[in-house]
């Protein structure tokens, strides 16, 4: 429950940076992917969003992720 919960407290705080950049649906789409999966890289985002890695790459920078 308590991992859940993290889990939740995440989401929102991303959708909140989001949010706040306007509307991407590629970066919401990231979102997404980040909480289901905790652990990307650009290789990931760029197959599963159907970007570049470059464009990966830029789209993580705009969210509050570790490295």
């Amino acid at each position: 429950m308590k991992e859940h919960r993290r889990i939740l407290l995440a989401r929102q705080q991303l959708e909140r940076q989001t949010s706040a950049r306007g509307v991407n649906s590629k970066l919401s789409r990231l979102v997404d992917l980040v909480v289901a999966r905790h652990v990307v890289s650009a290789n990931l985002i760029a197959r599963k969003l159907g970007v570049t890695a470059q464009s990966a790459r830029h789209l993580a920078a705009q969210l509050p992720l570790r490295e």
